[in-house]
């Protein structure tokens, strides 16, 4: 799973308005020909990043390549079940990346169309934000 090596704060303060607006780097096709495009705000888990990422695996295995282009930077915390309200904030259990409408998440290249259209359809299923597909030309 993909996380931080280092972190300079355990816990975040939650960011206000980290929803609002469209995404302006990261909207175009950089390194493949075909990928999936968000089109809603949201938070990705590491833990769905690695369920995406084996699924284009298995498709890209036989001479494609793929690309991640979010990475989740962002920890968030949670309490234990059965604690009352109060007594500070929640042990951090994993990393989100934010995601902007208009934000590439992941590309592949070296596939045919039909394949590459497969693959990225079962991603989308893995991943909590509406997304659609696009390609080069």
């Amino acid at each position: 799973m993909l996380f931080p090596k280092k972190v300079k704060y355990r816990k975040w303060q939650r960011l206000r308005g980290q929803y609002k607006g469209v995404e302006t780097r990261g909207t175009t096709l950089a390194f493949g020909a075909f990928g999936i495009k968000a089109l809603a705000p949201g938070q990705i888990t590491s833990q769905q990043i690695e369920a995406s990422r084996k699924v284009l695996t298995r498709y890209t295995a036989k001479g494609g390549k793929m690309w991640i282009r979010i990475f989740p930077d962002q920890p968030f915390t949670q309490k234990p079940p059965e604690v009352t309200m109060g007594a500070g904030k929640g042990d951090p259990v994993g990393y989100v990346a934010v995601v902007k409408p208009g934000r590439i998440l992941f590309e592949l290249d070296g596939l045919t169309r039909e394949n590459a259209m497969e693959g990225l359809r079962k991603t989308q299923a893995k991943i909590p934000v509406k997304t659609k597909l696009v390609s080069r030309g």
